[in-house]
């Protein structure tokens, strides 16, 4: 008995390894470089659901209200791909990097997307006014 127990919580663990790997993202981080000052920029990360059973995104929060992450409510099936847009609003100058943590339901281990870049002042049109 207590090897048919020990033998169900191993593969039980196995399992929620192997589920953790299921979910792939092509990329976990995105350098933007330099950006203008209060012009929002935006990246896609794709990710491909090579699991069984559907995907689920539980939810996507970002750590500031500067960065805004969406993505589908609908279940990814078996072998498609879906996407989570981030977009960042580059109101602070200088250097950034803003961390998105995605939670897939059935999966113990949250994905944590990363977006890099340096806010530069705006380009003026060089027009005086008179």
């Amino acid at each position: 008995m207590k090897k048919f127990l020990f033998l169900t919580v191993l593969g039980l663990i196995a399992s929620v390894g192997v589920m953790a790997q299921d979910v792939k993202f092509s990329e976990g981080a995105f350098k933007f470089g330099k950006i203008e000052q209060n012009k929002p920029v935006t990246h896609v990360f794709t990710f491909t659901n090579n699991g069984s059973k559907p995907a689920v995104i539980e939810f996507a929060t970002a750590e500031c209200g500067c960065t805004t992450p969406e993505y589908s409510k609908e279940p990814v099936l078996k072998g498609k791909n879906s996407t989570i847009k981030v977009t960042y609003n580059a109101a602070a100058l200088g250097t950034f990097s803003k961390r998105v943590t995605i939670k897939f339901a059935g999966i113990n281990d949250p994905v944590i997307l990363t977006i890099e870049g340096e806010v530069v002042a705006a380009k003026t049109s060089g027009k005086a006014s008179k």
